[in-house]
């Protein structure tokens, strides 16, 4: 039975170094104020209220935490809230998640036969890809924890593993429904090779998980509704095949693939087709979506993507033997791909447009009770997540605040954040202070208003332990 072999040292002390610096970008990023309620806030909401022995249902989106993606992952990330409830818990696993993929990257590498310089190449091609690094600072998602797992997961089958490859296989699912695509990918890819029992194994999983989640668990956390994502994302898809083919975003797709090959391109083969097979269905599910964001290296929808291509170069031109002298080549390519596609530079400029206002809105927020129900812009929803209510008021909003049971709002309407609206943020100051709220302003133009009903906070601790929302 194949073993992997031990990486070097330096790859370790490398993965754990660079994973290091990874989390202290995104840390920065949100000290900066540049995170954001989705989805940064909404997570680290979900798994306090986990830690806390509460309901894990969303105040902002009145969802439970497994009603959403089927994330069964997030209960273990509780037990470290119980530890110390800081959000750097979500950060810090993210960005070493992401480096230490390279690890089973080299077990791969090994495995195809690649020279001692090819699996440095390989592991190196992962870290420099664009989307890698531009997920590590879209806030957190549960599918970047399991990018380890994938890669293990493709080393096991290729050495004849199955159980260890269904543990990881389960692992992946409980971190986002969508990776059911991937595992699609991955029996198309078995199929392709003959090996039919696995290729049924692995499609008969993944169909059985997203018929559990779509025919049970999600209409059982959501009184009888199904999945909403998939008809959000192709609500455009309707009429006849000439009105579809004229609804899709051609010039944005062909675009997006592109770049997404760009960086590994150099170093596919014939022999690299059957493992970009795996690919297929979330590459097709990316390009027919409704959101722009599906087809882009700044989110997370494209992260698995990489890993494939990286696995195609691996099985590809690496595995070919290239003369040791032609590497740096394919090294100095993609580098220049990340420096052209990543986003270090937004620490120049677009990450510090909210520096001079730090202090005040530090200040702001330290007088924020822990048992308050906060309304306030998304950038600061994460900063103040760890509790039963909080939200932001999106350009929708149009509720009056008295019938609400909100008891502080803290809000910016010269910088309302994503989702919101000056005008949105102006009416419910305007509201807090006809209803004799005690209002305090800064230069900035951030706003911190509190409740004068001195019963409202007290009726509000009654209504937190009701998974049910009070408003809508």
């Amino acid at each position: 039975m194949e073993m992997p072999m031990k990486p070097p040292r330096q790859l370790w002390g490398l993965a754990v170094g660079l994973g290091l610096i990874g989390w202290g970008c995104s840390a920065l990023r949100h000290a900066l104020l540049h995170s954001n309620a989705y989805d940064l806030g909404l997570f680290d909401q979900w798994v306090w209220l986990i830690s806390q022995g509460l309901p894990p249902i969303s105040s902002m989106e009145h969802v439970h935490v497994l009603a959403d993606h089927g994330a069964w992952l997030l209960y273990g990330t509780g037990l470290l809230y119980e530890l110390i409830p800081s959000v750097q818990w979500l950060l810090a696993a993210q960005a070493l998640a992401l480096s230490l993929t390279a690890i089973p990257i080299w077990w791969l590498a090994q495995q195809a036969g690649v020279s001692r310089h090819g699996c440095w190449l390989a592991c190196g091609l992962w870290w420099l890809q664009p989307v890698v690094f531009n997920t590590l600072l879209f806030d957190v998602h549960p599918e970047t924890w399991v990018m380890p797992a994938f890669a293990w997961a493709l080393w096991a089958e290729r050495a004849q593993r199955p159980r260890l490859w269904l543990a990881l296989l389960l692992v992946m699912l409980g971190a986002r429904d969508g990776l059911v695509l991937v595992l699609g990918g991955m029996g198309l890819d078995l199929a392709w090779r003959q090996r039919w029992r696995w290729s049924a194994a692995v499609s008969g999983l993944a169909a059985g998980w997203l018929l559990l989640l779509s025919r049970w668990l999600y209409p059982w956390l959501r009184d009888g509704e199904g999945p909403k994502a998939a008809a959000r994302m192709f609500s455009h898809l309707s009429g006849g095949p000439m009105q579809i083919l004229q609804s899709l975003d051609w010039s944005g797709g062909l675009q997006y693939l592109g770049l997404l090959c760009l960086p590994c391109i150099w170093l596919w083969r014939r022999r690299s087709l059957p493992t970009l097979l795996i690919a297929l269905p979330l590459v097709l599910v990316n390009l027919l979506s409704a959101s722009a964001s599906y087809r882009t290296l700044v989110h997370h929808y494209s992260l698995p993507l990489a890993l494939v291509a990286v696995l195609a170069a691996i099985d590809g031109g690496l595995a070919a033997g290239r003369p040791r002298h032609r590497l740096p080549r394919s090294l100095i390519w993609a580098t220049a791909c990340w420096l052209a596609l990543a986003k270090p530079w937004f620490f120049t400029g677009p990450y510090l447009q909210r520096l001079p206002h730090l202090p005040s809105t530090q200040e702001a927020m330290a007088e924020v009770h822990p048992n308050a129900a906060v309304l306030t812009t998304s950038y600061l929803v994460p900063h103040l997540s760890q509790r039963r209510r909080i939200a932001f008021p999106k350009a929708s909003f149009n509720r009056e605040l008295s019938d609400q049971d909100w008891t502080v709002l803290l809000l910016n309407p010269t910088d309302p954040g994503w989702g919101s609206t000056r005008k949105v943020q102006r009416r419910l100051i305007d509201q807090a202070e006809r209803d004799d709220w005690h209002c305090r302003d800064w230069p900035s133009g951030l706003t911190l208003c509190r409740s004068s009903e001195p019963e409202h906070a007290e009726r509000l601790h009654g209504l937190a332990s009701d998974p049910r929302p009070p408003f809508s």
